[in-house]
């Protein structure tokens, strides 16, 4: 199968259609998370009222980014050129789903995607699973094989593989997980002259 063949597109968010702007490592140290631990998983092994608190101050720190999001270099051509070709286009991001959508409009490209084809950590296990990948596919009645998983980091690719989807690593000058990633581009430039 060519990319050109595909016709159903999950795009990561941050760092993906966005200009990637999250200090992981200041994050981990806000919220006091040792920095060889992943964000996500260490706050799901927290006790109840400690994980609430925590996730409530990301929420809120993440809001600030969403609001002042900048689309990455040729994102909103790309997916402009495959809305216009009535293609399906979704999201599955580790951010919230209130954030991702608050990104979309900050970028101009939330009438792209339908509001149900968003997901975020809070309506899928969060990637490197591939629940989020696999909800998308049973609500558009697609094999995942048909679909594609656009991301710039090594979580959106083996959620891909582990979904059955298609992969593609964007925002990298080079790829450092080929056994990974069936079409790399260096950007969404790139990428549209790809399709």
């Amino acid at each position: 199968m060519s990319l050109c063949d595909v016709k159903h597109w999950v795009f990561d968010m941050d760092g993906t259609l966005t200009v990637a702007v999250h200090d992981f490592a200041a994050i981990r140290v806000a919220l006091q998370i040792p920095p060889e631990d992943d964000i996500l998983t260490h706050l799901a092994a927290l006790p109840a009222d400690v994980a609430e608190a925590k996730h409530a101050w990301l929420l809120e720190h993440e809001r600030e980014l969403a609001l002042g999001s900048i689309a990455a270099e040729g994102a909103v051509e790309l997916v402009r050129e495959l809305a216009g070709r009535g293609y399906r286009l979704g999201i599955l991001t580790r951010n919230a789903r209130e954030l991702a959508h608050i990104t979309l409009e900050a970028i101009g490209l939330a009438d792209c995607f339908a509001i149900e084809d968003v997901l975020g950590r809070d309506d899928a296990p969060h990637k490197p699973d591939p629940g989020g990948l696999l909800k998308l596919a049973a609500a558009w009645d697609v094999a995942p094989s048909e679909m594609v998983m656009v991301g710039d980091y090594r979580f959106d690719l083996d959620c891909g593989r582990a979904a059955g989807t298609k992969t593609v690593l964007v925002n990298l000058p080079e790829n450092p997980w080929p056994e990974l990633a069936d079409w790399h581009a260096e950007d969404c430039v790139a990428l549209r002259r790809m399709i």
